[in-house]
């Protein structure tokens, strides 16, 4: 009797032992870790801001094109024969009628002498026989064949002047000379390239666009270019002309812009950014690329606000939240409590580093443009004075 109350006793100690370790296990434990955990604050994510912009934009219709010489040809003799003189050199600035190169012409200034001589001669027997007929002495006939003897000898030193003269050859208008592909001594025959003369200033620029571009362009609209040569400069020109048809193969058309080249930087082969500017300015709502999160589900933005200013006055974080609460507007102090809110924007057009919104935010409004990763909405957040990513250099285009 006795043993078996000791064993019921030590039956329900360890009973008892048992249920305790696991109520602290399984319920107390994971209690005490949740109540812990919730009221532990989350760390405060460090975030780059900027503050959205009002901008004046006229509308673009941008495109990428090449440079045109607006005059350009391969110098080329019409006849062959040995260079005996040059006078250019590579890269040379020439005026129209300068002389370039000269061939040898002696061969030819010798049949010119000859074919004078026989003009002579011819000229003569001309004269000779005039006198003759006046005295009845000779007839028509043979005064016709000294006549048109005379006019073949005449014909015989035109030719050798030209000849001569196109030995020579001049700049047919003024401009800047290529690299030099010819030597002093050297045979060329008629077409071979002695170099190239390109004229610089003005400087054409053609570009394709897709076909339902076409009413928004015409000629004398201003064009804003970039190269990657020059990065920090935008060249300004007009668009001359259009093309006359629409490409089969890309649905574009070609339109062909004059460019000022004065100071020469733009040289023809050049890759083009171009921009047409197509009406009048508008104003436009504008921040950082970088701020906006692009998705299948629509475009975002993190704005950033004081913690004290409640997320119904801010929207719902849709496109419909109309107008922002001055709070949002008002300058942030970068040490108060700030929170984010994500707010889905609509966005336009794009220039270089910024993006247009259309709908969901206002200027003055702050937004994230680095961090956002690392963000939820209501996120408590502190604002990185000295973050900010430096751009790299862009790729050369091949």
């Amino acid at each position: 009797m006795k043993r078996g109350l000791a064993f019921l006793a030590v039956f329900l100690v360890l009973g008892a032992l048992i249920g305790g370790l696991s109520f602290f296990q399984f319920v107390f434990k994971p209690q005490m870790i949740k109540t812990i955990i919730g009221g532990t604050k989350p760390p405060v994510a460090g975030v780059v801001v900027a503050q959205a912009q009002s901008e004046s934009w006229a509308r673009q219709v941008p495109a990428v094109g090449s440079f045109k010489p607006y005059q350009g040809i391969d110098l080329a003799p019409q006849v062959g024969g040995i260079v005996e003189a040059i006078h250019f050199d590579s890269a040379q600035e020439v005026a129209k009628g300068t002389v370039l190169v000269e061939l040898d012409t002696s061969t030819d200034e010798a049949d010119l002498k000859s074919g004078l001589a026989q003009m002579r001669n011819a000229d003569l027997a001309l004269k000779r026989q005039q006198e003759l007929i006046t005295g009845g002495n000779t007839s028509r006939a043979t005064v016709d064949a000294a006549l048109a003897t005379r006019d073949m000898a005449a014909a015989s030193v035109d030719r050798a002047k030209a000849v001569i003269a196109q030995k020579t050859i001049s700049a047919p208008f003024a401009g800047r000379l290529g690299i030099r592909k010819v030597d002093i001594g050297q045979y060329v025959s008629p077409g071979t390239a002695l170099g190239t003369l390109t004229q610089l200033d003005p400087i054409y620029v053609d570009f394709p666009v897709p076909e339902q571009t076409l009413p928004l362009l015409s000629p004398g609209q201003t064009l804003d270019i970039k190269v990657d040569g020059f990065p920090d400069d935008v060249f300004k020109g007009t668009v001359k002309s259009l093309d006359a048809r629409v490409s089969q193969d890309s649905r574009s058309v070609v339109v062909r812009g004059e460019v000022p080249n004065g100071a020469k930087k733009l040289l023809p082969g050049m890759f083009a950014n171009v921009a047409v500017l197509s009406g009048a300015p508008r104003e436009v709502v504008t921040v950082p690329r970088t701020a906006v999160s692009f998705s299948l589900y629509g475009d975002s933005v993190y704005v950033v606000k004081a913690a004290s200013v409640p997320a119904s006055q801010a929207g719902n974080g849709s496109a419909e939240a109309a107008t922002p609460p001055a709070a949002d507007l008002a300058p942030l102090d970068p040490n108060a409590d700030l929170v984010v809110e994500r707010r889905f924007v609509r966005t336009g057009d794009t220039r270089g580093d910024r993006v247009a919104i259309t709908d969901g935010l206002k200027a003055g409004q702050t937004v994230v443009t680095e961090g956002q990763i690392k963000l939820q909405p209501d996120a408590h957040v502190k604002i990185d004075p000295a973050g900010g990513a430096t751009p790299r250099d862009p790729l050369p285009r091949q």
